[in-house]
């Protein structure tokens, strides 16, 4: 491999040009889509909407700002962009700008170009350097985005503050010839905020209102939340103007991208100590949590559910999994629905609650979701009870037909009725989040049917690990259907039946309701 060129004098004789940076990206953006690469490598879900509008925006030279709710990727796609950048390129030593070796925008840096001529020194920038990002906060100030005069510096060299030699330059001018992102641009004071128009139309900056024009090579990439609109801030319509494009992002609407997401992103192959399996069901059930989360009536949904809620909420189902295992000593244990139970700390602090979800508490709120996913994918997965009790008793009673036996009302409950009844004599199941997997199958196969109900409906990859947690999920699962009663108790849950649990409930002044949304049958 041929050394790189260390003078200008070298650079010159291999035929290098000046290029804008916004020219880099788009020919190097051209070239991938001729050679069909993936652009944005773990961006899934924004194959047909928010990746063909950023290839538009940079195509066509744009600054451009992301717009969407928490946990949209709008950070990890600015700095992907860096992808689209040369490996390196050469700078003029010795000056903070980045400056090219063949077009210097400062006076210093072109004084010593023709000072020193083809033997100036250069060196060579690598992309990663070539990106830099700011979060908005109100304080931030002109000084850290632009720059500002140094009075010292003046006052040692005896220089003009108009000169550019006393110019302390701000991340902003240090990001020539890069790409830099503002994050959050509504929550940048208004004031701060007018600094940036010039490097955005006029490509230069101002410092202290003195007479520097510094013509800035850059791409703006800015992000925001629709909420800071309202609740912290604004972008002044200026600013607007000159952001020639604006890109909604969006949380991924199938089920499947949730989970590819959330496969890349959570920490659940460890390595070492206990390995954990987590039956695809359970997984669904994970993802299905941030869906109800979306949709729920007891959270501010302009506020968002962030793709970080199923991450660290199936990391934490993972982890009581591995505690299981540590505890019961065993080297490779199922994640079970229990296994919920703890992990909820991982959904109350990503959720912002309206006063509906205030008034039944943010850990109530978190089981309720919880409790809805499981539903949601109970009835994907299992036969509806009460659909199969109204086909098998659609025909009774009537003239001439005798009347229902108790036998026939069991029939009500389908597939499910010899579970039920094996709770309506009174019977009930304890199950703790440290039980050993032997004991938890004892336990669940002395149920009737259940055993059999769990093999033939639900999915399992491996039935020898995952069948004590598909037991469970079934019995989770006719909870949440309202046909049985559950108690959370620490550590451990107890399944019982339904109908004596609210007679127990009216003895004691009425059964404490699970919270309850607007428009939806209890």
């Amino acid at each position: 491999m041929a050394s790189r060129p260390a003078t200008v004098g070298e650079l010159k004789k291999t035929g290098y040009r000046p290029c804008s940076v916004k020219d880099e990206l788009r020919r190097n953006l051209m070239r991938a889509l001729k050679e069909n690469r993936p652009l944005f490598p773990g961006i899934i879900g924004y194959e047909k909407t928010v990746i063909p509008q950023i290839v538009n925006a940079v195509l066509a030279r744009h600054n451009f700002i992301l717009l969407g709710l928490r946990g949209q990727a709008k950070t990890r796609i600015a700095r992907q962009l860096l992808d689209f950048l040369e490996p390196e390129i050469p700078v003029l030593a010795g000056f903070p700008l980045n400056e090219d070796p063949l077009a210097p925008v400062s006076n210093g840096a072109r004084a010593h170009l023709a000072a020193a001529g083809d033997g100036a020194a250069i060196h060579w920038v690598p992309r990663e350097e070539r990106y830099r990002e700011k979060l908005a906060t109100p304080d931030v100030t002109i000084a850290d985005l632009i720059g500002d005069i140094d009075p010292i510096k003046a006052a040692n060299k005896r220089l003009d503050y108009a000169s550019e030699e006393v110019i302390h330059y701000g991340i902003i001018p240090r990001t020539n010839r890069g790409i830099f992102c503002i994050n959050e641009l509504p929550d940048l004071p208004s004031r701060i905020q007018v600094g940036l128009l010039n490097i955005m139309q006029e490509k230069d900056i101002q410092i202290r209102g003195f007479p520097v024009r510094l013509p800035m090579d850059l791409v703006m990439v800015y992000t925001a939340n629709p909420e800071d609109y309202t609740n912290r801030g604004s972008i002044i319509t200026p600013l607007k103007d000159r952001i020639e494009s604006q890109i909604l992002t969006h949380y991924p609407s199938r089920l499947q991208d949730a989970r590819t997401i959330t496969s890349q992103e959570a920490w659940i192959s460890r390595g070492e100590g206990v390995k954990v399996h987590v039956p695809e069901w359970l997984f669904d059930a994970v993802e299905e949590v941030a869906f109800q989360a979306r949709k729920s009536e007891f959270l501010d949904q302009s506020s968002g559910v962030s793709a970080r809620l199923p991450i660290t909420l199936l990391e934490n189902v993972v982890s009581n999994a591995e505690r299981r295992g540590l505890v019961a000593g065993e080297a490779k244990v199922c994640a079970r629905p229990i296994d919920f139970q703890t992990a909820v700390s991982a959904v109350t602090g990503k959720v912002e609650l309206v006063y509906e979800g205030e008034q039944e508490g943010a850990l109530n709120v978190a089981r309720h979701l919880v409790g809805r996913a499981i539903k949601e994918v109970f009835d994907r997965l299992m036969p509806d009870a009460y659909r199969a009790g109204k086909q098998e008793t659609k025909a009774r009673p009537g003239p001439g037909r005798p009347a229902p036996t108790e036998q026939d009302e069991d029939a009500s409950f389908g597939p499910y009725k010899l579970i039920v009844n094996y709770f309506a004599q009174g019977r009930t199941v304890k199950l703790g989040d440290t039980d050993a997997s032997a004991h938890v199958l004892k336990e669940l196969r002395q149920v009737y049917g259940l055993e059999d109900l769990a093999r033939k409906q639900m999915p399992m990859t491996d039935a020898d690990l995952e069948l004590g947690a598909a037991m469970e999920f079934v019995l989770e699962g006719l909870h949440q259907s309202r046909l049985l009663a559950k108690d959370n108790l620490e550590g451990a849950s107890g399944y019982r039946d339904m109908l004596g649990s609210m007679f127990e409930g009216m003895d004691e002044g009425g059964p404490p309701n699970p919270p309850r949304e607007r428009g939806r049958r209890r």
